[in-house]
């Protein structure tokens, strides 16, 4: 059976690099819209954030997801990624 090949990404806070898995993408679609992408496939630019509280946190502060995808990214993006980490603990 082949392998898989191991897909990384830099959290655009920690700058550390890690497996695609351990981490969110937020996109900035071509209408301006900002969403949580779960697959992976929604076009737009994108960015890497580690699925850690203290990271969003830190992502939210620093507002380094507005830089890098040059829009004001909302407050409920931040909240939507610190719901789907609550979710992820529980199951």
């Amino acid at each position: 059976m082949k392998e898989r090949k191991l897909i990384l990404r830099t959290c655009v806070v920690s700058k550390e690099v890690c497996e695609k898995k351990d981490l969110f993408r937020i996109v900035r679609t071509p209408e301006g819209n900002v969403l949580v992408d779960l697959k992976g496939k929604v076009n737009g630019r994108g960015a890497y954030v580690k699925k850690d509280k203290n990271v969003i946190a830190k992502a939210k502060k620093s507002k380094v997801l507005d830089k890098k995808l040059e829009v004001n990214v909302p407050d409920e993006i931040y909240d939507e990624l610190v719901g789907l980490i609550d979710g992820q603990t529980r199951e």
